[in-house]
């Protein structure tokens, strides 16, 4: 049976066109070793050499139309349409004018390849020989993302645990879930996705940290300079030279994890920048400043100006709107890339800031309003879903006690085959009790070890007032092995 889909699998044998695969395996293998990179992250590159460790079969590129009329048709028989992997893949190059056009000139070089990571095989197998046996260089890099899970399981519309971002775009604005979705994810891997967590990181990092910080700066300038960003203290001094490395030094930081695709650590550098500036207003004091030293007071304005305006730079990736509108209120007006802030203490003097509202009001914290035993409409699942769990009668045939435990038991179960189960009833039943015994077993789950035991399956049990677990059985005997419906 498919494991995914859980249905029974039709063997065919028919007539169809073949790519040797084989032929460019070794080819494959030492471009990828030569190329640590090509395939990031790591993990993934490991997992396809591991495909390539032995021979590898060759790719049915066809389906006869017989059996399958729609599809492209191969232009060397009209019989026969093209398997969607083959030609699917072959976009890339035809939606940037192959061979002869001038974006396929100018892209193709530089070209970056993101994929979800249940797609790797066709992008890094196939698709690299298939370029190679027409004599093309491969993309740059395949970068291969996870998916967003709600409590570790895959969104599905019928388990009705599918989150609408825009939904979450109009509730918590788009800066904020955009921040949300990539501070939260290691590139490559899952996460699991909970709205409590985005108000959680909504209020500690935006709201708390730099929304504070932002709101605190600005008014100290509006309050002791007229609006006015500062110039230089008498001394000459026009920045911290604290705040200045630490500035620099996220931005090296910013830049290394970005180009390694490690979003989330290159915004806890910006992070690390955001939390030295509101230290920095804590030792300064500003507001002390003010009443006795008018020239260390501007030169710590400054800084805190420049500092933001490193801020708005380098969070214009993840939340360009934000970003906008922070180096707006400064009035920098010049461009918005990573070279603009390759020196500290660029921002000019005397440009006035603008007022602005808090740009990360908090939010309230997130509540389950669902009581323990309330069935939520998410909750609900159709007949497809519950199809999918294949429960058969079973006939306990022996029973025996697993070493070292009370608890468990190790099953002889019939289900129309002899399977073996460790089931946790060894304090509610003795092995004699069980014995003969018919109950109802789930019996397509994935095997497991329990105290190195396999265990195959698994058996239903309700919890009775005194707190014990009854085993679920029939009030007759059914054929072990029946499907229950």
């Amino acid at each position: 049976k498919c494991p995914i889909h859980m249905q029974e699998v039709d063997f065919v044998q028919e007539e169809n066109y073949f790519f040797r695969l084989e032929k460019y395996r070794p080819w494959l293998v030492d471009y990828i070793k030569s190329h640590p990179d090509f395939i990031r992250p790591e993990r993934y590159r490991n997992e396809v050499l591991g495909m390539l460790r032995g021979p590898i079969d060759d790719l049915c590129i066809s389906r006869p139309k017989k059996r399958l009329e729609w599809g492209i048709e191969l232009p060397f028989d009209k019989d026969y349409v093209c398997y969607v992997w083959f030609d699917a893949l072959i976009n890339y190059l035809t939606g940037i004018g192959f061979p002869d056009g001038k974006d396929f000139k100018k892209f193709w070089q530089s070209c970056e390849h993101l994929i979800a990571k249940d797609i790797l095989k066709p992008h890094a197998v196939y698709w690299p020989i298939m370029l190679k046996s027409i004599g093309l260089e491969p993309f740059r890099h395949l970068n291969v993302h996870g998916y967003w899970n709600v409590e570790s399981t895959k969104m599905s519309k019928s388990l009705g645990n599918v989150v609408d971002p825009l939904d979450l775009k109009d509730k918590y604005g788009v800066n904020a879930f955009r921040f949300f979705l990539v501070r939260d994810m290691v590139f490559g891997l899952d996460s699991n996705f909970s709205e409590a967590s985005l108000v959680q990181r909504y209020n500690s990092d935006l709201a708390n940290d730099l929304g504070n910080l932002i709101s605190r700066s600005l008014s100290m300038v509006n309050k002791y300079s007229a609006g006015l960003i500062p110039g230089s203290g008498d001394d000459g001094a026009k920045v911290d030279e604290g705040i200045k490395g630490l500035a620099l030094e996220a931005v090296e930081n910013f830049k290394k994890n970005m180009d390694a695709l490690s979003f989330h650590n290159a915004i806890i550098s910006v992070w690390v920048l955001v939390s030295g500036m509101n230290k920095y207003i804590d030792t300064t004091k500003p507001w002390v400043l003010a009443k006795h030293d008018s020239k260390r007071l501007k030169v710590v304005l400054y800084t805190l100006m420049e500092g933001l305006r490193f801020l708005g730079v380098m969070l214009h990736p993840v939340m360009p709107s934000l970003s906008a509108r922070l180096l707006d209120i400064i009035g920098y007006e010049d461009a918005v890339n990573l070279d603009s802030i390759s020196g500290f203490g660029l921002l000019k003097p005397g440009q006035r800031v603008k007022p602005a509202k808090a740009l990360f009001p908090r939010v309230e914290k997130v509540e389950s309003s669902k009581q323990e035993g309330q069935v939520g409409q998410n909750d609900l699942i159709d007949m497809d879903y519950f199809s999918n769990v294949q429960l058969k009668a079973g006939r306990i045939i022996k029973a025996s006690r697993v070493k070292g435990t009370d608890k468990l038991l190790k099953l002889d179960v019939d289900i129309g085959e002899r399977i073996q189960i460790v089931a946790g009833l060894g304090e509610e039943y003795t092995p004699e009790d069980l014995a003969g015994k018919y109950t109802v077993v789930v019996a397509n789950l994935k095997p497991v070890k329990l105290r190195g035991i396999m265990s195959q399956g698994m058996l239903l049990a309700g919890k009775t007032a005194d707190g014990h677990f009854a085993l679920l059985t029939f009030d007759k005997e059914p054929e072990a092995g029946s499907r229950i419906k």
